[in-house]
């Protein structure tokens, strides 16, 4: 354990952030999932779905969460599936 006061305190905002971090890369994860099988199986909210996985991206990618081209890569790769269904 830190002695010092200041590595004490970034300990704290380390595990908070760590925290919503972990967070919010689920939440990205799990939309980028649902739009995949939307895509797939041809749902009728699909398109919901593919609008509120490219929101998480970006979200994400504003947040440092992911790359700008990662997020791009994967933006892109959602619109190449959804033309092609």
């Amino acid at each position: 354990m830190a002695n010092i006061k200041s590595a004490k305190k970034r300990i704290k905002v380390n595990e908070k952030k760590a925290a919503a971090n972990k967070s919010r890369n689920t939440a990205l994860k799990t939309a980028i999932k649902k739009a995949n099988a939307a895509i797939e199986t041809g749902a009728d909210n699909k398109d919901e779905l593919i609008k509120d996985a490219i929101k998480k991206i970006d979200q994400a990618a504003s947040k440092n969460l992911i790359h700008k081209n990662c997020a791009a890569r994967k933006k892109s790769n959602l619109a190449k599936k959804a033309n092609n269904a």
